[in-house]
């Protein structure tokens, strides 16, 4: 058996172990107004541990959060983005992937918006609409986000999305963001530079790497043949404890969804960016991001997948991480 195949064996056993050994009480009177994590449906689910507060913030794709002082408790949930409907996002723009970063005593809200009623490009049959990452700003983890001085952080005729946050060595802030393969049919990750106070982005994006890059993604073209997967999505970054920088991203795998991980050899965004051979995670989990629970244990918050009457399926899931050495390990389930 595989190295990889072992350990898709061993996690889902762990799974089952751990879900053998939580048995779910009836909710109290107290608990009626909470959900448990199991129990929240949502794509690209990112969580705050926020100090200041206590508490956890829960976002994703659809641009509500949700609120915790635990883990398993959940409040919400709660609209907290107010944006401009005069802008390029129109008056209710689709939110994706949203982001919560702590910055300079602010809290920043990164996220995808997507106007559906404008069209900037159609190729090979896709009809692309106007999306680009943003970002908004608070002085509260829990909003509300608005928007702050340029209207516009990334070219209006690209499609791009997935915005995460970076610091880089030289000191300065980035997003980190995907271009879409819808239009350039080879999905890349690239950086921009922001203003120190992430009110809008300095110069051009530059590239970091193309979905290509990557030995485990695949996919079938028209003739059957086995090629590279065109899908980047979900990027977050991290050092190991040896002060490695790394990132983990996620494609497909034929119709599996599933993630993987990229190490930089220069340890700046620059890179070059070198992918592991093998996915970080088991099939069917994808979108992850790594953060630390307010007694210092170190989680991933990533979305399990599936597909039933043609609507994707998603629901969070914790999972133990050790960065301890010069590699991001995945351990066991974590049920707070």
């Amino acid at each position: 058996m595989s190295p990889f195949k072992s350990f898709i064996a061993a996690f889902f056993a762990a799974i089952i172990v751990a879900s053998c050994g939580t048995s779910k009480k009836p909710a109290s009177t107290d608990d009626t107004k909470f959900t448990s994590l199991d129990s929240i449906r949502l794509s690209d689910p990112f969580i705050l541990a926020d100090s200041a507060s206590q508490s956890y913030y829960m976002t994703g794709t659809g641009g509500r959060m949700w609120k915790s002082k635990d883990l398993k408790k959940w409040e919400g949930p709660f609209i907290v983005t107010q944006t401009d409907s005069t802008s390029w996002m129109g008056p209710k723009p689709m939110i994706w992937a949203a982001e919560l970063h702590r910055y300079n005593d602010n809290y920043y809200y990164f996220a995808t918006f997507t106007n559906r009623a404008v069209t900037i490009d159609t190729v090979a049959g896709n009809v692309i609409e106007r999306r680009a990452s943003h970002i908004l700003v608070s002085d509260k983890p829990d909003g509300p986000y608005v928007p702050m001085a340029d209207s516009i952080y990334l070219p209006a005729d690209k499609p791009t999305l997935d915005g995460t946050f970076w610091v880089d060595t030289d000191g300065k802030p980035y997003m980190v963001y995907c271009y879409e393969w819808l239009q350039n049919g080879n999905g890349t990750i690239e950086k921009i530079e922001l203003k120190p106070d992430l009110s809008g982005s300095v110069g051009k994006g530059k590239l970091l790497f193309r979905a290509s890059d990557s030995p485990w993604s695949r996919e079938k073209d028209a003739d059957g043949n086995d090629k590279p997967n065109k899908v980047t999505d979900g990027p977050f970054l991290f050092h190991t404890g040896t002060g490695r920088l790394g990132m983990i991203w996620t494609s497909w795998i034929y119709d599996v969804y599933t993630q993987g991980v990229a190490y930089s050899e220069s340890g700046t965004l620059d890179g070059p960016w070198i992918q592991e051979p093998e996915p970080i995670t088991p099939p069917n989990y994808g979108h992850g991001m790594l953060f630390k629970t307010l007694d210092g244990k170190l989680l991933m918050c990533i979305h399990s997948h599936k597909e039933i009457d043609g609507r994707y399926h998603r629901v969070p899931h914790l999972f133990e991480v050790d960065l301890s050495g010069d590699k991001l390990i995945l351990g066991k389930p974590f049920i707070p």
